[in-house]
């Protein structure tokens, strides 16, 4: 039972992503991908904009609404109609916002359908009061690589970690599309807008009393199987997400910015087919119930890395690829030509579903044979993958070794599937630059595999290396002009954060401590 609080505060917290295997495939059932959630989040901060409500207030059939955002250093002023639930910009400026805006819209219309009577007057005063939301990104969402040259910084995590937590945001300088418009925010590609508006619906839904989250906490966020609030956060950020990117994605980097790690198949698109259609108004109430009842048969299952494995995740610094335009590649491809790309897609399918074998064997075997395998994963962490076998005595140890190398394996024919596609479709999925600087990594000591996170292109590298082999990995990309990012697997997903992140100074990073 929520009592009325003017003064209640709301902080969640959603994690970025990285999709390890899976890329295009995942677009369509029944292909699986494999994500995993990291250590940098979202924060959203949701509290009334009013203290009180006035009585004389007009606003009965008006709200309002602030959203700032203090790393861009922008404030949007809203008002809402609480008939249509429609939102109307009433600062100048040209900013805006429609990922958040669609939630706000999607939570309050939420709100309207799932809450009895007796919480209806609740609601009422809470949204007159007013919505004051504010939206924090970690530094790991952005690209500071050109922050870090122009100090004369050197291109290390622990140069990254120094930065103060929330930086400013830059802009992408060298805009190819000439000056006339917008520059673009420069990003590591971990998924901000999912992981932005999941915080945001988990943040709005919890204030308005729609779910309960408060069990979701750091300290004790439990492994329950299904969460009927979680599927209700689930639901809203998917719609939200979806119509403010004017399309019906796969939805992983959602399901991972809600749920955690995990292996992911996706929604039948039809799920949301009444949201692409609503008009304004009076129609989103109707479709947030669609939403919400519908047939949503995505599939998700725990999977997170064995132990004693690091993420890790480089930029090498080519300012991102557009994936929009990659994926319409590949889908034209494959349209062109159904027969080749069936047979790639195929390959593919398979090598993704034997990398994931591999990792959930070792996962076991580490549970089975925690000395031996803690003994064989640190004695390979030390030597390059040709010598990992001949320094294996005994069957169990052996065991361990196969596993490894037939992850190994496995990624370097994924590899391989994802330069067919790339080549066929005409567009760079894994360049060459990028193979000679995944090859290089594959072959130091302690790295078990390294690949082209998500859709491909220049974005970025990740690497899964043994034991301590990370801060060697990070140091050898440093000397290639590549960025070691400070970011690691963090299999929790939406969080209940227990006041302000800037109060309480989380650097979602790792002190450089913990890097050595």
């Amino acid at each position: 039972e929520i009592g009325f609080i003017t003064t209640m505060e709301v902080v969640a917290s959603a994690p970025g992503k990285v999709l390890l295997t899976g890329g295009y495939l995942v677009l369509e059932r029944p292909n699986a991908g494999l994500v995993l959630s990291t250590n940098a989040r979202f924060y959203a901060i949701v509290k009334p904009f009013h203290d009180d409500v006035k009585p004389e207030s007009w606003a009965w059939s008006w709200m309002d609404l602030k959203l700032t955002s203090p790393q861009l250093s922008r404030e949007i002023l809203y008002k809402m109609s609480m008939k249509n639930l429609t939102l109307q910009r009433i600062s100048s400026r040209d900013s805006k916002n429609p990922f958040v805006e669609q939630a706000v819209q999607y939570c309050v219309a939420a709100a309207h359908a799932k809450l009895d009577k007796d919480k209806k007057d609740i609601l009422e005063k809470r949204l007159l009061q007013g919505l004051d939301i504010t939206i924090l990104g970690a530094n790991e969402f952005y690209s500071y690589r050109d922050q870090l040259v122009a100090r004369g910084l050197p291109l290390t995590p622990e140069a990254l970690v120094a930065l103060p937590p929330f930086s400013s945001i830059t802009f992408n300088a060298n805009n190819a599309n000439g000056g006339g418009c917008k520059p673009e925010v420069a990003k590591t590609g971990l998924g901000s807008s999912a992981a932005m508006t999941t915080a945001v619906v988990a943040a709005l839904l919890h204030y308005l009393g729609v779910v309960d989250l408060s069990a979701l906490t750091r300290d004790q966020r439990q492994e329950n199987d299904s969460d009927p609030d979680l599927d209700l956060v689930h639901k809203i950020a998917q719609a939200s997400h979806c119509i403010a990117q004017g399309k019906v994605g796969s939805g992983f980097d959602v399901s991972s910015a809600v749920y955690g790690s995990q292996r992911y198949v996706r929604f039948s698109p039809e799920v949301l087919s009444s949201a692409q259609i609503a008009g304004v108004g009076i129609l989103l109430r109707e479709v947030v119930v669609d939403v919400m009842d519908g047939k949503w048969d995505h599939e998700i299952t725990k999977f997170s890395l064995p132990p004693r494995m690091t993420l890790l995740l480089g930029e090498p610094g080519s300012g991102g690829s557009s994936t929009p335009s990659m994926v319409g590649a590949v889908k034209g491809w494959q349209k062109s030509d159904p027969e080749k790309s069936r047979y790639i897609w195929t390959k593919l399918s398979e090598t993704n579903s034997l990398l994931e074998k591999q990792l959930n064997k070792l996962s076991e075997l580490a549970e089975e044979q925690g000395e031996t395998y803690e003994r064989v994963i640190n004695r390979c962490s030390i030597y390059k993958s040709d010598k990992w076998m001949e320094q294996s005595v005994g069957p169990s140890e052996k065991a361990i070794v196969e596993a490894l190398k037939g992850a190994r394996n496995a990624m370097l024919e994924i590899r391989s599937h994802m330069r067919q596609m790339g080549e066929a479709a005409g567009v760079p999925i894994e360049p060459e630059s990028q193979t000679r600087l995944l090859d290089a990594a594959m072959d130091m000591e302690g790295v078990l595999l390294a690949g082209i996170p998500g859709a491909g292109g220049f974005d970025a590298v990740f690497a899964l290396t043994l034991g301590d082999a990370s801060s060697r990995l990070a140091e050898a990309w440093s000397s290639l002009n590549v960025l070691a990012l400070p970011i690691r697997e963090d299999p929790q997903g939406v969080l209940l954060e227990s006041g302000d992140p800037r109060l309480q100074q989380i650097t979602s990073g790792i002190s450089a401590a913990n890097i050595q």
